[in-house]
């Protein structure tokens, strides 16, 4: 008999969507799904060591976490209660009928469902996060709170905030048509990279409240893929992420500074992480239906694939970052196919493609960081001080900004007499 509380904590976090997305469809309220399912873990917790780990987790927790759920209303009613802990602790037979009805009701649809209802377009993309990393991850308040940074009160009122518009806004509850399947999967995608993001551009090698974000970003488009596992745009957006966090390790030095990625020492990169990628972008790319995600994980891969530095293949890059412009045009992509254009053709040429984005990108760190370095290599050493003076001025944390005073420095010493 397994009573290994390890592996119980682990049932319970790989079931937790399943089960929430099916009590959000049997209840149609966020909030009771949610008490349900704690009801459920609580009741699990002292079931399962004396009786063993049942045959489905998660039918197991959507069923007692249904029942206790209705319980609470026929207590509310005056109603007879359910039967006593030992009564329902055996539930094989049950639980095969749950998990045939489940099957039957569309699990792929209940999961997708919950997780639109996190990245609702009424809520503000730090609530999404923060919606999704509660109810969909289980993450406690206080963890997150120190993944954003913020007061665990604030974070509370955060979280409930969302909450309180997703239930004021409605969300439909109908099994979603092959159109609006396609447009959530986009909008879910979209969520699950902001989280990934949130923990990548922490820019705090100790930091691990918010790198755990990318691994938490990267198990739940694990769990989209397991659900769809025939959409090339999700096996791109994974394979991306894990491409992007193989180089956690070596993206900060020993005092928490900045490491470019060409300066990077890629014997820390994890060669686990970047033959899963590469296997998922091959997989994508034999779908022959190329979207962003996939372009920007073919672009990773070059990097992941090359030796070193000097050896990556910044023309097939600059191909990629074209396609991409065209596909899905946005500054950001153009400033970073100026990198490569720089690479190919010098400074200039890197300037020449950056310059007509000065209005759209006023108020981006990296658009000011990129200038001065093309500034600073085309010996426009005036310009390039002013530039990261700027870098300075909107950097995100202390190791951007201790990036930008190490180029000044720089100028300083190689600057020639005005």
């Amino acid at each position: 008999m397994t009573t290994d509380l390890a592996w119980i904590d682990k049932a319970l976090i790989a079931a937790r969507p399943q089960a929430v997305a099916a009590l959000l469809r049997y209840f149609r309220d966020l909030e009771l799904a949610e008490e349900a399912f704690q009801e459920a873990c609580l009741k699990a917790l002292a079931a399962w060591p004396r009786n063993g780990p049942p045959r489905d987790p998660a039918a197991w927790l959507i069923f007692v976490g249904r029942n206790a759920a209705l319980d609470a209303k026929r207590r509310d009613r005056r109603l007879a209660a359910l039967p006593d802990e030992d009564a329902i602790s055996d539930l094989d037979d049950v639980e095969g009928d749950l998990v045939e009805r489940l099957d039957q009701a569309g699990y792929r649809d209940d999961i997708l469902r919950l997780l639109f209802v996190c990245c609702h377009p009424d809520l503000p993309s730090t609530q999404q996060i923060a919606l999704a990393l509660r109810v969909v991850s289980g993450l406690a308040v206080r963890q997150i709170a120190r993944a954003f940074l913020v007061s665990e009160s604030a974070m509370e009122q955060r979280i409930t905030r969302a909450k309180a518009r997703v239930a004021k806004a409605g969300t439909p509850f109908e099994t979603p048509s092959a159109i609006e399947r396609a447009e959530r999967l986009t909008a879910v995608s979209a969520m699950i990279y902001l989280v990934f993001n949130e923990g990548y551009s922490a820019g705090e090698a100790t930091n691990e409240a918010r790198t755990a974000l990318c691994d938490e970003a990267i198990r739940l488009a694990r769990l989209l893929m397991k659900l769809f596992p025939a959409e090339p745009e999700l096996m791109g957006l994974s394979a991306l992420m894990l491409l992007q966090h193989s180089r956690a390790a070596a993206r900060f030095d020993a005092e928490g500074g900045v490491v470019l990625l060409e300066e990077q020492d890629r014997a820390l990169w994890d060669r686990r992480m970047i033959a899963e990628g590469l296997a998922l972008i091959e997989k994508a790319m034999r779908r022959r239906a190329p979207g962003p995600y996939q372009i920007q994980s073919a672009i990773a891969a070059l990097h992941a694939q090359a030796a070193s530095g000097s050896d990556t293949d910044w023309r097939g890059i600059d191909q990629l970052y074209a396609t991409l412009e065209r596909m899905q045009p946005s500054p950001v992509v153009t400033l970073n196919r100026a990198v490569a254009a720089a690479k190919l053709a010098g400074p200039e040429a890197g300037l020449a493609l950056i310059e007509p984005l000065a209005d759209k990108l006023s108020g981006y760190f990296y658009y000011f960081g990129v200038r001065g370095v093309f500034l600073k290599q085309a010996n426009r050493f005036a310009e390039a001080r002013v530039a990261f003076d700027r870098a300075i001025a909107l950097a995100n944390s202390p190791a951007e900004a201790a990036h930008i005073r190490m180029h000044l420095d720089q100028l300083t010493s190689e600057a020639a007499p005005q």
